[in-house]
């Protein structure tokens, strides 16, 4: 028997991690950090589901930060074995790795400073840059479709996923019992803009897990031409209006992504010619790890000659950071996190984000009680680190960029893996999503209803060939699963706080706002 146990990115798009215990010794594929409402993110620093010293092996998919940010956690708590990855992906967690150790040290002094003023204990980080570096020593490097033995009684081999640089799906093939097992990782796009097509075996196999990040969506096909088209016309409407052009990028990817396409429109005279504004040190050096690995991109020479125009400029220090947002006048930046959950682009968007001649263009996915996703679902007001900010700017969703195959993408790739005799597991996805996806997969004739399963966090189960059981004996979950991935009380605080400050600022003399006041002391008297 092969027991799977589902330690992330259930019921959520974060955090994806899987646990497979086979006669031969357990395995993890993927060890990812949560990431959204702070409740979610709270479980990056709570103990493991599972004993990290009893981990033989680890099979990465890719890079991103939700599939590979706890990795030097997991060394640093006494895993020994080693990760396995291809080549782009390790020189990717070379750069992504450290500079989320740096991140958590710097954000953990910022906390302390501000606990030891209210009397609270301090913090640690969930691990430091130079824990990241040790671990960077466990990984190996894998080529794609190409087996490897990880431990006794168990193959695998990685199929080219098209999400990003280096992603894969894993295929897992077991001895004792004989059966398979694919893994997706996260599939991209048929239209992907700078990636190959997704590929996987066709064989059929006993189980599926499948992410489901967009499986309740059909979007457009939009090709290149048609996402530039919409990228120039905003550049274009920043330049007429004098203002910025904010772009909340990942680091990994999209900035390449967004980089190619403005130097494209701009040397075809289709967008006004500016300067490009990179201000995110990790994409910095993920860019040099795109340019080593072009030649495995669609257009490798377009990439590799975009990323050195001269119109690229790179933020290096947060000095930089705080004068260009200053900064008046037109000009485009492009600035980490991708959901403005952390990063740079916080303190761009609290020095723009009211003015009208600004505009922010989503060009990424936006995870529920994120700020990206606030501003995506329309927010007229904000809370950026403590302050109410009014949003003036124009927000603006752009499709085409996402690095994720939407619901029928997803149904045709899981269709064309050939037949799934036993579950159909639904994960890396919100609720919405995943009931989406579940409906085409049972439309398709892929499985019956009773054998697609939507896990919930450290759910068990037991793998058979072609069958899947329920384990009873599943241990302890670290959390409640409906509290997984949904806005938190942390969501509701900012949004009553912004409520009370727009009240008290449209209340008409000091006489009302007094009365607003005492009704809420009443209120939280009687609690």
């Amino acid at each position: 028997m092969v027991r799977l146990k589902v330690c992330g990115a259930a019921r959520t798009v974060t955090g994806l991690s899987l646990l497979f215990e086979a006669p031969g010794g357990r395995v993890l594929v993927d060890c990812g950090m949560f990431q959204g409402p702070k409740t979610l993110k709270a479980l990056n620093y709570e103990p493991f589901s599972y004993d990290p010293r009893a981990v033989d092996s680890v099979l990465l998919t890719h890079a991103h930060i939700d599939h590979s940010g706890l990795l030097p956690k997991l060394v640093k708590a006494g895993f020994r074995g080693r990760i396995h990855a291809t080549e782009a992906t390790r020189d990717l967690c070379s750069v992504m790795l450290p500079d989320a150790g740096h991140i958590q040290e710097s954000e953990v002094e910022q906390l302390n400073r501000r606990n030891r003023r209210r009397g609270v204990d301090p913090v640690r980080p969930i691990y430091t840059a130079e824990d990241a570096e040790r671990a960077m020593v466990a990984f190996r490097t894998v080529e794609y479709r190409r087996w490897i033995e990880p431990i006794r009684g168990l193959r695998a081999r990685w199929w080219n996923a098209g999400h990003m640089l280096g992603s894969a799906s894993i295929e897992l093939e077991f001895d004792a019992p004989r059966m398979r097992v694919l893994v997706s990782g996260d599939i991209g796009p048929d239209l992907g803009p700078i990636q190959r097509d997704p590929e996987g075996p066709t064989e059929g196999a006993d189980h599926i897990i499948v992410e489901s990040t967009y499986g309740d969506e059909d979007r457009p096909a939009i090709g290149p031409a048609e996402r530039r088209a919409a990228m120039a016309k905003l550049v274009q409407a920043a330049s007429r209006q004098n203002g910025a052009l904010l772009i909340p990028v990942f680091a990994v990817e999209r900035a390449q992504e967004v980089m190619l396409d403005l130097v494209t429109l701009m040397r075809a005279g289709q967008a006004p010619r500016g300067d490009i504004h990179l201000d995110s040190p990790l994409a910095t050096r993920a860019t040099r790890v795109f340019e080593k690995h072009a030649g495995m991109l669609e257009d490798g020479a377009a990439m590799r000659a975009a990323l050195a125009d001269h119109r690229i400029h790179h933020v290096e220090d947060w000095e930089q950071s705080a004068q260009l947002a200053r900064q008046e006048g037109f000009r485009i930046i492009l600035a980490g996190s991708g959901m403005c959950e952390a990063g740079r682009i916080r303190a761009h968007l609290k020095a723009k984000l009211w003015d009208a001649r600004t505009i922010v263009a989503l060009v990424g996915f936006q995870a529920q009680g994120t700020l990206g996703r606030l501003l995506q679902d329309g927010a007229d007001r904000v809370r950026i680190q403590g302050e109410p900010i009014r949003v003036g700017a124009r927000i603006v969703r752009i499709e085409g960029y996402s690095g994720h195959a939407d619901g029928p993408e997803l149904g045709r790739w899981i269709q064309a893996r050939g037949a799934v005799s036993g579950g159909v597991f639904l994960v890396h996805g919100e609720e919405e999503a995943i009931e989406g996806l579940a409906k085409r997969v049972v439309g398709r004739g892929i499985a019956p209803e009773e054998r697609v399963i939507r896990p919930v966090l450290d759910e068990a189960f037991r793998l058979l060939p072609g069958a899947v059981e329920r384990d009873p004996a599943d241990g302890h979950r670290r959390t409640r699963p409906e509290g997984v991935g949904r806005p938190d009380w942390h969501n509701e605080r900012a949004a009553l706080l912004l409520s009370i400050e727009e009240a008290l600022e449209q209340a008409g003399d000091d006489r009302t706002r007094g009365a607003l006041l005492e009704r809420l002391r009443r209120a939280l008297d009687a609690r």
